[in-house]
């Protein structure tokens, strides 16, 4: 007999919608698939013509026979087996910039190493020569703030050519630009988060302090090389004929500056001793929770996420219960539902994911002043007790209207953006649907710095709809007298790009566009990298609504 507390949903297979549906979301997964392989690529990618790409195997087959991984290749050997590796932002960078910039050139993510978790940022040199863009500084620094909340060492494999020249205006001098890498790396540090790198290839300017700001550095003789200026500026400067190996090489480092503690003779060499100093790192407080035991599977939700995607609606705009998808992501598709009763807008309990106890903020469309109430009240709950976030949005925003507004919307949704503001918890955000307006906020979006965020091919980003925006503007536009005249389809198509998912990814609004049915696994794995911060936020009893 199932227990009152398992979650239950009835769906036809064979029904034209259920169909449709599911056909449409497979399709839609079939695309992000293709875009995740060529990302995978990095510098070799379909896209290229065959004299240009058969150079490139060229390059890669000398480079195999000379011991020299890439990027991915080398995460591979530093990973302990059999576990997952929780790849970031795969798709971060894509139709940025004029040119093509596989996963913006750098691969990040949360990978297991002699049972500990840790943070690995893999500079790709396949890709422009492994040279920060933008968008690459961006992903780093996301990485980094990752690790610092979540208590992970950092593992730079660095092969990198610096900053691009051609974008230095946009990731030299402001806050968030390249020399904020180095100031997270030495402020983690003294966090006593540690910082290891390893010098795979080129560390020119900028990216030379990536290393020399690491508690240990290794270097791979005959490729590394770590110089603030290459032989080319040193001649210019100074005057001086200087080769790039005497300049900045093996022997300069581990001799001469001491900037470098061990010397290997190949990548693979390289990966084997930073394991050893992985292993070597004090104990954490738990043990790896990424480990195969993990996901054993012994605690099954009782459907399959395909079950749910028959379900979910093709359009966006139309809600869908979010208990169904709870179904298929909570162990044994278990569920205690809080304030069940008092409005349906907000699905909030508590369940079990890999056998962690989350606490669960879905909404159910528009958010309305006792959903705000309601949310409150649970998300301070749970930071009294210390259990872990996942809020799930298919959100268009708070309630509008003079009911609303007199019934005091406004400020209820505020004291719910404060509660998601404040509560130290671990938080996971899932975007199914569409996520607008303030509801944005309230559900933990982007700016709210959760642990992770996470959106579907079938997500929608913007401060409103596509059609309400249009609206809005046109009548803008009436009320001026303008002379131009106002485009309304014109408008609308480009509002609707700029809410697509892979506009958003692109430009790092979350930490990857996953594929819906391998959801389980990524906010488990998201979950188990946040084990290390479970702090309780309130030192007092819940003030209620």
């Amino acid at each position: 007999m199932s227990s009152p507390c398992t979650l239950s949903f009835s769906y036809d297979p064979k029904s034209v919608s259920f169909q449709d549906n599911l056909s449409y979301h497979r399709r839609s997964i079939s695309e992000l698939k293709v875009k995740l392989v060529v990302a995978q690529l990095g510098g070799v990618t379909k896209s290229q013509d065959s004299g240009r790409k058969a150079d490139q195997d060229n390059s890669i087959a000398k480079s195999t026979s000379q011991q020299i991984l890439t990027a991915r290749q080398r995460i591979a050997l530093l990973q302990d087996s059999d576990t997952h590796f929780l790849e970031l932002s795969a798709l971060a960078g894509l139709n940025l910039y004029d040119e093509p910039l596989p996963s913006a050139g750098i691969i990040t993510g949360v990978i297991q190493v002699e049972g500990r978790l840790c943070m690995v940022m893999a500079n790709d040199h396949s890709v422009k020569g492994g040279a920060y863009y933008p968008i690459t500084v961006k992903k780093q620094l996301r990485a980094q703030h990752i690790a610092g909340r979540c208590g992970l060492p950092c593992l730079y494999l660095v092969d990198s050519a610096g900053a691009n020249l051609h974008h230095q205006a946009d990731l030299f001098a402001d806050a968030d630009h390249f020399g904020r890498l180095f100031y997270e790396q030495a402020r983690l540090g003294r966090k006593g988060i540690a910082q290891l790198s390893v010098v795979h290839g080129s560390c020119i300017a900028g990216g030379a302090y990536i290393p020399a700001m690491s508690e240990q550095t290794i270097m791979v003789k005959g490729r590394g090389r770590i110089f603030l200026a290459g032989p080319l500026l040193v001649k210019a400067a100074i005057g001086q004929d200087i080769s790039a190996e005497e300049l900045g090489g093996t022997a300069a480092h581990s001799q001469s500056s001491g900037l470098v503690d061990y010397v290997v003779s190949s990548d693979a060499s390289a990966m084997k001793k930073l394991r050893q100093l992985v292993a070597a790192l004090p104990q954490q407080h738990h043990s790896s929770q990424m480990t195969m035991e993990m996901f054993k599977e012994s605690t099954l939700p009782k459907y399959d996420m395909a079950d749910f995607l028959g379900r979910l609606p093709v359009d966006h705009k139309v809600p869908f219960d979010p208990r169904e998808l709870l179904a298929c992501l909570l162990d044994e598709s278990y569920f205690l539902e809080f304030k069940a009763d008092y409005d349906p807008h907000l699905v909030t309990g508590f369940g079990y994911m890999y056998g962690m106890e989350v606490g669960v903020v879905a909404n159910y469309g528009v958010l309305h002043i006792k959903s705000a109430q309601k949310g409150s009240h649970f998300i301070d709950l749970c930071s009294v007790r210390g259990i872990p976030l996942l809020f799930i949005q298919n959100v268009s925003g708070f309630m509008v209207g003079k009911d609303a507004e007199h019934g005091g919307i406004a400020k209820e949704g505020a004291k719910m953006v404060h509660a998601v503001a404040g509560a130290q918890v671990p938080k996971v955000t899932l975007i199914v649907g569409g996520s607008h307006g303030a509801g944005n906020y309230g559900m933990c979006g982007r700016g709210f710095l959760g642990d992770f965020l996470f959106t579907w091919p079938s997500a929608r980003v913007s401060i409103m709809g596509a059609k309400q925006a249009a609206y809005v503007m046109e009548q803008l536009a009436l009320k001026k007298n303008s002379q131009k005249v106002f485009d309304k389809k014109e408008y609308m198509e480009r509002f609707s790009k700029q809410s697509c998912p892979y506009y958003a990814t692109a430009r790092l609004w979350d930490d990857g566009l996953i594929d819906p049915l391998s959801t389980r696994k990524t906010l488990g794995l998201a979950f188990g990298a946040t084990l290390l911060r479970r702090q309780k936020f309130s030192k007092r009893g819940i003030i209620r609504m």
